[in-house]
């Protein structure tokens, strides 16, 4: 089994900065790729950004030059720093571990609440 979870979220105020980290363990024998997703209330959950085994990115439009997505291979970690964060950013993020071995399977974590606001 493969056991995600997520930690950093919490409440911060518009402009202000969080880290969200995501670690990846169990039976993993290799990683298509990593990523975040988000659901703010009454929408659907949508990808913030994901990075490939060979370091490509992939960023939604209304994160691109705020949020950076980031690992450490070593410890099957995935990062999300998130900067001039805005109550629009505000919502119940999600990591999301594609592993490879002979097919692609992936795992998701429970979810970390991103509250922006005064």
């Amino acid at each position: 089994q493969v056991q995600v979870v997520e930690s950093g979220g919490g409440l911060v105020q518009p402009g202000g900065s969080l880290r969200l980290s995501c670690a990846a363990s169990g039976n993993i024998n290799s990683i298509n790729d990593m990523g975040w997703y988000r659901r703010a209330p009454g929408k659907q959950r949508d990808l913030v950004a994901r990075m490939t085994s060979g370091g490509i990115t992939t960023y939604a439009d209304s994160v691109k030059g705020r949020f950076t997505i980031s690992r450490d291979n070593a410890k099957n970690t995935v990062y999300l720093q998130m900067n001039s964060l805005k109550p629009e950013d505000t919502a119940v993020y999600y990591c999301n571990i594609r592993t490879l071995y002979r097919t692609i399977i992936g795992y998701w974590g429970q979810g970390t609440q991103v509250t922006v606001s005064s």
